[in-house]
């Protein structure tokens, strides 16, 4: 049985529909759990395929799980290297947190200021249409990291549970447990026996993008895949979310970066 049975994530770039002849799976590469898409045709061989969409597996229709998984094993070096690649390519230039410094926040623009304090930090909400801010109360320069992510923890813990209230509303479901993720390479995760998990860094996206990802991780409580059924829920939820998962796909690129 995979690690991961009865728990989904989505990851950074997210998954397109699959094929009626492909299938989501995972495999345990180390101390790592990685997902990829098992695509059968009429080919001779195994190949083993990583691009933005991550790994991707074509095989012969004959040919037994084990012996393709064995060849993912048997890569596992090569798979771990170029998934971390290309995740690695999608990283923003790392940010110097200093006082008049921009960062996205929910589709506005929000600036850091700085001042002397003993690490706490204040939000200022803009008023009158004026962009919000927020300000860090800071013993030393080097502390701005660790409290502009506790300040924007914060903020995603005040937002998201309402989002998934209302979209489990729409499910005529009960709201399940949240918490907040720190993952490097997924914006959210399902889990029937846990909960969801969201990646607090989606604040930094516009409220549609956060909608999205909740919807999306809300669908895996009725398929816990990327089959056609789990999109139809998806569309049911947020009937757009071509059009955010593409838009998410470009933000993740500029997710912004710092020293923590």
């Amino acid at each position: 049985m995979s690690p991961l049975s009865g728990q989904t994530e989505l990851p950074f770039g997210d998954r397109t529909p699959l094929a009626e002849n492909e299938v989501a799976r995972t495999i345990a590469l180390g101390d790592r759990i990685v997902p990829y898409v098992l695509r059968r045709s009429r080919r001779r061989s195994i190949g083993l395929q990583i691009d933005h969409r991550g790994l991707r597996i074509a095989a012969p229709v004959r040919a037994s799980l084990v012996d393709v998984e064995a060849l993912i094993r048997k890569h596992g070096d090569w798979v771990a290297q170029k998934l971390d690649a290309w995740r690695s390519r999608r990283r923003a230039e790392p940010l110097s947190i200093s006082d008049g410094v921009q960062l996205p926040l929910l589709g506005e623009t929000l600036t850091i200021r700085t001042a002397p304090g003993n690490n706490r930090f204040v939000w200022h909400d803009g008023e009158n249409g004026s962009p919000p801010g927020l300000t860090l109360q800071l013993r030393a320069p080097t502390d701005a990291g660790r409290v502009l992510e506790r300040a924007l923890r914060e903020r995603a813990l005040t937002l998201f549970p309402s989002r998934l209230a209302e979209y489990a509303r729409r499910l005529e479901l009960p709201t399940p447990p949240l918490a907040l993720s720190s993952a490097r390479t997924r914006w959210g995760s399902c889990s029937r026996a846990t909960g969801i998990r969201l990646n607090w860094r989606l604040v930094h996206f516009p409220l549609h993008i956060v909608d999205y990802v909740v919807a999306h991780e809300l669908a895996h409580l009725l398929e816990m895949n990327h089959s056609r059924r789990f999109w139809a829920h998806v569309a049911t939820l947020y009937p757009d979310y071509r059009a955010a998962r593409a838009e998410l796909n470009a933000l993740a690129a500029t997710c912004p970066q710092w020293q923590r």
